[in-house]
């Protein structure tokens, strides 16, 4: 059975780790590979040709750092059918959404592109007499990427491309449940000139985490999964001096008014609720709904919706799936233990995606589209993360009371508002505490150039991934004052023991 390993200074390396994990495919439920889970010391070797890399990487121009970024982009769009397949076979997701994956972090390697604008600092001239002052926007050194399984291809290019053209290195470590796309992509940036060891690949588990988190080597730590696991990798990663983003869970509610247009809105939140099998950190999973008439017509257009949804393996021949199977059979369990727990705690369970058999695919880890109604706020099904297709319609009887529940949450990564006010849009932008809102747009997952990233326990760390925001977080801040001499009387140069100022 083939064996997904490392990469480590510009090649494959075979691991000596006894420890392996399964990879299954989603769809059937069957093994497919095994990748190696490192070790301790396999993890400080890939640091250890991240770190030795970084001197000469760091020095090369940014105009040639990003001449790599130019190739490693056409390189991507040259094998898009082969990652998004790749994506659909180990992560499940449809093969339309897979390439939507790629694509999207693609976005992130055409910014990294713009580097030499990016990376350029401040200049300011005669600060004081004779004195100049600018600014350097300098790499960090080795940094370190830990990504989830849901996005096995966009998550690790919200973080990579920028790091690199910046001048850093990185070691990535990928979800061991589906490696195989992080060993690709190590390929194509080695085809665009990447030079070897800059970026090195490490498959493993918390072993491996651990070692990236306390290594003194490594100079920055990125993370998106669940908040527990966000917590734990900021607490540790900042305790031994690192700086640190690591964006974790979600409850992403959208908030529907009388007003809206209703056959928008129902096609918006179907697609964002059950899109990926429900796995995604700006899914949509709970609709807070003003009005009973208004949630009587949400229901009745999301009803017949679902119904028609075809679901199925992310990869078939003539036609496509809207959705696909869920990770594992473990995770497949859970879901369907929320599912349960909300029956019991008396939300009205209005379609029950338990039982869904996919023909052909029995041994598949399929979860049907559910829908739930009269979901309240105690219940467990809103209150935790489910990372399933799951939707909870929460019925209030006016905007201030829908506001407030989404504020009280205490995740606050995504929201959106359904509305043709302009007011109401406006207002609820400016009033929900949340990081990232759309205005008739149920997923705003901002563009490249602006930056990802919730408020409250969505989020650990000030800065948030790609855009602005991430020039930031992989470069540092020098200031550098100067002045050079000049044939000004030799008393003007005498000691001074006050605070300096420029004159």
């Amino acid at each position: 059975m083939e064996t997904v390993q490392n990469y480590i200074n510009g090649q494959l390396s075979e691991s000596h780790s006894e420890r392996l994990a399964p990879v299954f495919n989603p769809a059937t439920g069957e093994q497919i590979r095994q990748v190696v889970l490192s070790s301790v010391a396999e993890t400080a070797e890939a640091i250890a040709i991240a770190d030795q890399a970084f001197t000469a990487w760091a020095k090369t121009s940014p105009l040639k750092r990003a001449r790599v970024m130019f190739k490693f982009k056409a390189l991507l769009e040259e094998n898009m059918e082969k990652l998004a397949t790749l994506i659909s076979q180990e992560h499940g997701k449809v093969y339309s959404d897979a390439v939507g994956e790629v694509t999207r972090g693609l976005e992130v390697v055409e910014f990294a592109c713009g580097i030499p604008h990016l990376q350029k600092g401040e200049h300011s001239a005669n600060v004081g007499t004779g004195v100049d002052s600018h600014s350097l926007m300098q790499p960090l050194g080795v940094c370190a990427g830990i990504t989830p399984f849901n996005f096995p291809a966009m998550v690790p290019m919200w973080m990579f491309p920028i790091a690199l053209a910046t001048g850093n290195t990185f070691v990535l470590k990928p979800s061991e449940k589906d490696p195989s796309l992080a060993l690709v992509m190590a390929e194509l940036l080695k085809e665009a000139g990447l030079p070897d060891g800059v970026f090195n690949v490490v498959n493993g588990d918390k072993e491996a985490v651990d070692v990236l988190l306390t290594d003194p080597r490594v100079q920055a730590v990125s993370f998106v999964g669940s908040t527990p696991i966000a917590e734990y990798i900021y607490s540790t990663a900042s305790a031994h001096g690192k700086r640190c983003q690591a964006l974790g869970g979600a409850k992403n509610h959208c908030l529907l008014m009388p007003d809206a247009d209703l056959d928008m809105a129902a096609n918006a939140i179907m697609g964002a609720a059950y899109g990926a099998a429900g796995e995604r950190c700006m899914a949509l999973s709970v609709a807070v709904v003003v009005g009973d008439e208004t949630g009587d017509k949400l229901i009745d257009k999301l009803t017949k919706h679902i119904s028609a949804m075809r679901v199925g393996p992310g990869v078939v021949e003539g036609s496509e799936n809207d959705m696909g199977p869920v990770i594992s059979a473990q995770h497949k369990d859970k879901i369907c233990d929320y599912i349960g727990s909300g029956v019991e705690q008396g939300a009205s369970l209005v379609v029950d995606g338990r039982s869904l058999s996919v023909a052909g695919h029995e041994q598949g880890y399929f979860v049907g589209p559910t829908l739930f109604d009269n979901v309240s706020p105690e219940m467990t099904i809103y209150k935790e993360e489910i990372f399933g297709p799951v939707l909870s319609v929460v019925r209030v009887p006016d905007y201030q009371t829908g506001l407030d529940l989404i504020n009280r949450h205490e995740y606050g990564n995504g929201t959106a508002v359904f509305t043709r006010d302009g007011e109401t849009a406006r207002q609820f932008s400016e009033d929900v505490l949340a990081g990232m809102v759309g205005v008739n747009v149920p997923i705003p997952v901002p563009m490249a150039f602006h930056s990802f990233g919730g408020w409250k326990r969505s989020v650990f760390g000030p800065l948030n991934v790609h855009g602005n925001d991430g020039v930031r977080f992989y470069t540092r801040m020098k200031t550098v004052t100067s002045r050079w001499p000049t044939s000004v009387r030799l008393e003007q140069h005498a000691s001074s023991f006050v605070m300096p100022t420029m004159d």
